[in-house]
């Protein structure tokens, strides 16, 4: 199956595209830890990026798809993939479709402002491997310290409280007209994603079962 992850920033959507890429046996294609790792290395779409994403602004479409476009291409994702963080805007989800990318579904987490403010407040990244963490909901086996590598764990600039606030109006604006794209298209699964992890995965497996 090819799926997307829909929903605000900090709502679970790389948690839960990971535990799904486990269940299912296909592969999770993180945008946001490809530009963040394009970044860290100073690649020049990573320094490009870096402008937008510091003041919690979506990244341009061409540079998104076209790093999307390569992933696919280069790992087989024709078996099947999870986007996470792709596509965040209707421009963006026309473009997947003229690459010939055919989505099985959308998986929408429903999660409110005041919840996400409070989620990502305690999240935390490990710098090396990109690994995820937050202190209630996911911390690691060692306070600050990731579980993956060893690495010093460490708080991202897009996750301060001022930010998150920009992240979501820019969500609001940009990316929320996208699920109507996809409900329009009879591909569109709405979850409530403020219940637990555990039981959020639940709830996505069990609509999954009836789109296959």
């Amino acid at each position: 199956m090819t799926l997307i992850m829909l929903g605000p920033p900090g709502a679970g959507k790389g948690t839960q595209a990971a535990v799904l890429s486990e269940k299912l046996g296909i592969i999770s294609v993180s945008t946001g830890h490809i530009l963040r790792t394009a970044v860290k290395e100073q690649t020049p779409v990573g320094l490009e990026a870096k402008k937008y994403m510091d003041q919690g602004l979506l990244v341009p479409d061409e540079t998104i798809i076209d790093i999307v476009k390569d992933f696919l291409a280069g790992c087989g994702a024709g078996k099947g993939c999870i986007l996470d963080g792709v596509p965040r805007n209707i421009a963006q989800a026309e473009m997947l479709e003229r690459l010939g990318v055919t989505i099985d579904a959308a998986i929408l987490l429903n999660v409110g402002d005041k919840e996400i403010e409070d989620r990502m407040s305690g999240r935390r990244f490990c710098p090396k491997c990109g690994a995820g963490y937050h202190v209630k909901a996911l911390p690691p086996k060692i306070e600050g310290i990731c579980d993956v590598c060893g690495e010093g764990l460490a708080i991202r600039e897009d996750d301060r409280p001022e930010t998150v606030r920009r992240r979501l109006e820019v969500y609001h604006r940009e990316t929320e007209p996208i699920i109507g794209f996809y409900a329009s298209r009879g591909k569109l699964i709405s979850i409530d994603g403020t219940a637990s992890i555990e039981e959020t995965t639940e709830k996505v497996v069990k609509a999954l079962e009836m789109v296959q």
